[in-house]
């Protein structure tokens, strides 16, 4: 049986042999792209009707299918401290500015957290004369603890 991540893996084997981006993933599933990207990668269960979309763009078969409709044990760290670039920058910004994140978002809400349940996330391109920007959107539900 595929598990989530063999399907991962398979995902993003065909993804390349195909020429298909993440955006027209995306636009096949009928979800935002920063999901089906996410979901692809094994971190969320997909409905039917999703997978089976992404499973007949990438030309995968239905043990790819079954193993995107699981239900995912999420976190795709192989360790606490990240060790690819890319994803050690975010943990980098979180060690620098979470404890500013964290004071501004009490400060502003009250005694609470940002869901990462319900959350929207977006990456987009900024043009800058100085060097394109990488800007990233986290945008999640706040949620007040209650005593």
């Amino acid at each position: 049986m595929t598990g989530k991540q063999e399907a991962a893996a398979k995902v993003r084997e065909k993804k390349t042999e195909l020429g298909v981006t993440w955006a027209q993933l995306a636009e096949a599933v009928g979800r935002p792209v920063a999901w089906t990207t996410s979901a692809l990668l094994g971190q969320h269960p997909m409905p039917e009707r999703e997978a089976r979309a992404a499973v007949e763009l990438l030309e995968l078969g239905p043990d790819v299918l079954h193993a995107l409709r699981l239900q995912p044990t999420r976190g795709a760290l192989d360790a606490a401290v990240p060790t690819d670039p890319t994803t050690y920058r975010f943990y980098e910004v979180l060690q620098v500015y979470g404890p500013t994140l964290k004071e501004l978002i009490h400060e502003e809400f009250g005694d609470g957290i940002m869901s990462a349940i319900n959350f929207r996330l977006d990456v987009r391109r900024a043009p800058d004369p100085k060097g394109d920007r990488v800007v990233v959107t986290l945008d999640g539900k706040f949620l007040p603890y209650e005593w």
